[in-house]
């Protein structure tokens, strides 16, 4: 009698796959280059985001050229000339560095993640470096996490322009205010949705 094949499911088939659905399957492969894409993304922000700290230390020793590269990059404005490195301008440096940072998480987490859950999956299981966050990922966990994330960003934008408040209309801060919230109540109606759903599967 023959033995049953461990490394099928229980009523498996090892028969091939039919041409077009192989074919429907292995277009998931088209995604590749859209990840790859995003690494060269990243890479551009590591490099941007070496830049903008070397300026802030060159401005720190004194240099009034990486101070002017700082005070443009930040979008900062003041009716007095900007001669020294002061408070505001290094809390919105850091506060640009921290964005590039979280915008930096936010696509690992759609290269890791996505690569994971649609394209293949990387065999990571029992590596040390495993992100905690893999083990339990799905379509619906990435969904919110990138939600969350997006808030965590929108949340530093609008704390960089209640800062430097003096340089934009009141339209600008009252329309970026209702964005952000708009992008609350989104995470929470995604959250609560999945919740739902989570809810219904257990039931049946």
């Amino acid at each position: 009698m023959s033995m049953p094949n461990p490394l099928l499911p229980p009523g498996g088939s090892s028969s091939p796959m039919r041409p077009l659905p192989k074919l429907i399957f292995a277009s998931r492969w088209l995604q590749l280059p859209l990840y790859l894409g995003l690494i060269i993304a990243q890479g551009v922000y590591v490099v941007h985001f070496l830049v903008e700290l070397l300026h802030l230390v060159e401005a720190a020793f004194g240099s009034e050229k990486a101070l002017q590269a700082l005070v443009t990059s930040i979008g900062y404005k003041t009716s007095a000339p900007i001669t020294t490195l002061n408070e505001t301008v290094i809390m919105l440096v850091v506060l640009a560095l921290i964005d590039v940072v979280m915008i930096s998480n936010l696509l690992i987490m759609v290269i890791v993640g996505g690569y994971e859950t649609f394209v293949s999956r990387m065999d990571l299981t029992g590596h040390p470096d495993q992100p905690e966050w893999l083990s339990h990922v799905n379509a619906s966990v990435l969904k919110v996490k990138l939600a969350m994330s997006i808030i965590g960003i929108s949340s530093i934008h609008l704390l960089k322009t209640f800062i430097n408040a003096d340089n934009y209309t009141e339209k600008v801060l009252i329309a970026q205010t209702v964005i952000h919230v708009a992008f609350l109540l989104s995470a929470m109606a995604i959250a609560y949705t999945d919740r739902l759903m989570m809810g219904n599967g257990e039931k049946h």
